[in-house]
Order: structure tokens, then sequence, then C-alpha cells
């Protein structure tokens, strides 16, 4: 007799943005003539870039060719494509990855949570509160994460790392050793930075207990301060205890063509074995690789042509990160984020929870954004809007918020 994995029976309700997609459905049935404004989901709102454009067009004729035509993708991803990743991203850093230490994928969210399958179930996995859900929900379904505690909100067998007002949401290293760390930064949804100094502190931590940090790197493209890190690999002794995960869909707008990278040095051995092998066993057991004409896309956004196309599309966002945090702090609302990542994590007010605030702007003002509950027990009390809609509609978004 089949059986299910009685773990997915753990998981708490539906994911997060499908609660929130089920809401605003049941709005727009009510309200089938108000103009919602959604800063609620990360999707980019602008078009792919023209470079990109023009390679997509270019690559979709030459699968038209019989010369040119191309199956399926190599393991790791396309030559052309890794090598531009590796000279664009690290070497021009001054970081040493070579082009094999690259796997090319459909995206940091599948990755971030697959990784997890090449250690042992009994990893003990340090997550950080609040905490991009797919981190939690993906070891849930392993078995890694324990039963659910109603009262704390939390799993058991995982590891909470609270990021707080007073800790500038960098957590501080937790009392019981984990095995593996997820940390995100710029982070996704606080919207804050780490500094160079303690992301090597994280590292060292790391060395020195034997642990592995799983580090996402999806939102490095928007960070204007020269001094903060883009990649963990900036720090001494990362590529013996560090993943870095990266996504070409909040950079370069790729969120419906998919498309991302795994970096795993070759010198992260563990127990004597290569993690970097066993993640290209795993990769090319269950992987069908991204496609080629993706793949030439994403090899255009480092084009000079498609990197400054990009830039003006990233500081057109960053515009609207600007303008939400100042606006929203004039109007007496505790903001964070909104300068190094296309976040804003603001206070609800008066104390409401951070459903009832979502309820309430979605009711009384048809504005969508993301409550903090939903991170994690420490993202109640907090909300989180998006910078990646229009300019025009984060105007009307905060025009309608003034008005409660």
């Amino acid at each position: 007799m089949a059986t299910i994995n009685e773990n997915y029976l753990k998981l708490q309700g539906s994911y997060l943005f499908q609660t929130i997609a089920r809401k605003v459905r049941e709005y727009e049935s009510r309200n089938p003539d108000t103009r919602l404004i959604k800063l609620g989901i990360g999707d980019v709102t602008q078009p792919i870039a023209p470079a990109i454009l023009k390679a997509l067009h270019r690559a979709v004729d030459e699968m038209g060719e019989a010369q040119t035509f191309r199956g399926y993708a190599p393991d790791l991803g396309y030559e052309f494509l890794r090598n531009a990743i590796v000279e664009n991203e690290y070497r021009s850093r001054g970081i040493d990855i070579d082009a094999d230490e690259i796997f090319v994928s459909d995206g940091a969210k599948s990755d971030c949570s697959s990784i997890q399958e090449i250690f042992h179930q009994n990893s003990a996995v340090a997550v950080c509160d609040p905490v991009y859900p797919v981190y939690v929900d993906s070891n849930v379904m392993a078995g890694r994460a324990g039963d659910y505690d109603q009262e704390k909100k939390l799993y058991g067998n995982l590891i909470y790392m609270p990021c707080t007002e007073e800790n500038g949401f960098v957590p501080e290293f937790p009392d019981r050793r984990p095995d593996l760390i997820y940390l995100c930064y710029p982070n996704n949804p606080t919207g804050e930075s780490i500094t160079r100094a303690r992301l090597q502190e994280w590292v060292d931590y790391a060395l020195r207990i034997g642990a592995v940090i799983l580090y996402d790197a999806a939102y490095e493209a928007y960070i204007g301060d020269s001094s903060l890190p883009h990649s963990i690999f900036e720090c001494d002794g990362a590529r013996r205890c560090a993943i870095e995960f990266r996504s070409f869909s909040k950079n370069a707008g790729f969120t419906g063509l998919r498309l991302g990278f795994t970096v795993i040095s070759k010198q992260l051995v563990l127990a004597g074995q290569s993690v970097h092998a066993l993640w290209a066993r795993r990769h090319g057991t269950k992987y069908n690789g991204a496609p080629y004409i993706v793949q030439r896309a994403g090899e255009a956004v480092y084009s000079s042509e498609g990197a400054g196309q990009i830039r003006q599309q990233i500081a057109t966002y960053m515009k609207n990160a600007s303008f939400l945090k100042t606006a929203l702090a004039d109007a007496g609302y505790t903001v964070y984020g909104g300068e190094n990542a296309p976040y804003i994590w603001l206070k609800t007010p008066n104390g409401m929870s951070s459903w009832d605030f979502f309820d309430l702007l979605l009711d009384r003002i048809g504005v969508v954004g993301t409550p903090g509950s939903g991170f994690g027990p420490r993202g109640e009390g907090f909300f989180r809007l998006t910078a990646f809609g229009t300019y025009e509609n984060s105007l009307e978004a905060i025009r309608r918020i003034r008005t409660l």
C-alpha cells in the first residue's frame, strides 16, 4: 500500500504567498472596480532589457537551424555562461572561483531548498528569524525540522537565530551548535545588510565548528555601499565552508525566464568527501539544465550594453525604495531596509498584528504587502513592502497609506 511522506503534514498551512494570493483574489471578487496596488510579492515589473531580448531572439533563431541547434545542456551549464559569471561576478572583485565550480540552474529558490539533500538528515540547521520561508519549509519536507510547536510558532529541531532591531537584523552566533547555517544578505525580508567584518566572523565561526554556510546572495546587485560584501567568497576561508546561491530573477528581471547558479568550491570537503562532487552527482541526476536560449540571455546580462541597461533598471527600483522609506518615515512609521535592498521593513502601527495590518491595507485602501509574521515569530509586528512596483504605484500607495 502506498503511503505519503508524513513530513509534509507538518507544514503549517499553505505557503505564505499562496495565502496572500488567495486573500487578494477574494478581495478582487468583492471589489471588481478597485485598482489594487501590489507591493507584496517580490516580482519585478520592468520588461526584459533590450540587449537581453536581442540575445534571446538570436538564440531562438539558432534553434531553428540544424547547424546551430542545441539539445540537452551540459550538466553544469554552458561554458560561455559559466565563464561570463566567473569573470564578471568573481574575478572582477578579486575572488578566485573557477568556471567548473559554477552550477547553472533555474534559480536560487530551487537550489536553496535542494542543497540540503546532500547533507545528513540529522544535521542541525540554523535559520534567521525572520526568515525566507523556503529555507524552513524545505527542511520540514526532508524530515529535518522536527514537530511544530503551536505556542512558540517554531519547529523543534531547527535553530532560530533572532534578527531584531537591537542587533541590526544580523544574528548572533547561536547557543546550540549548528551543522548548516542559512544566511541571506542583503536580507529578505528585512532589507538590511551585513558588513564584511561581520560576515568574516561568521566564516571564522563556521570553520571553527565545522559547519557549512548556505549563503543566499540573490539581492547583491542592489548594494550601493561599496564597503559591503557582494559575495561570501570575499571572506578569507569561505571556499572551505560556504556555498553561495545567486539568481538572475531580481538583478536582470528573469522571474519569467528562470535562471540562477550555485557556487561550490572544490575546497569544501567534509569527512573526506567533496561537496562539489556530491552536488555534481545530484545535479546531473535530478536536473535537466536551464534552456539554451535562457543561458544565452544570461550571458547578455554581462555584455557592456546589457549591464548598462540593467543598472538603469536597478536604479529605478532603488528610487522606489528610497521614496517608500522616506515617505513612510515622514508619515510616522519606523522603517528599515530600502538602501542596499529592494525591500522596506516597517513596524506595524499601534501594536497591530502583521496580518491585521495586512487586512487593514487591503480592505481599506487596496494596497497589498506581506505580513512579517509569515517570515517567522520575530517578524510579528513588522510588514514588508517591495520596491519592485512602478514608481507611479509607489506614489499611489503612499498617498493611500497617508489616508489612514
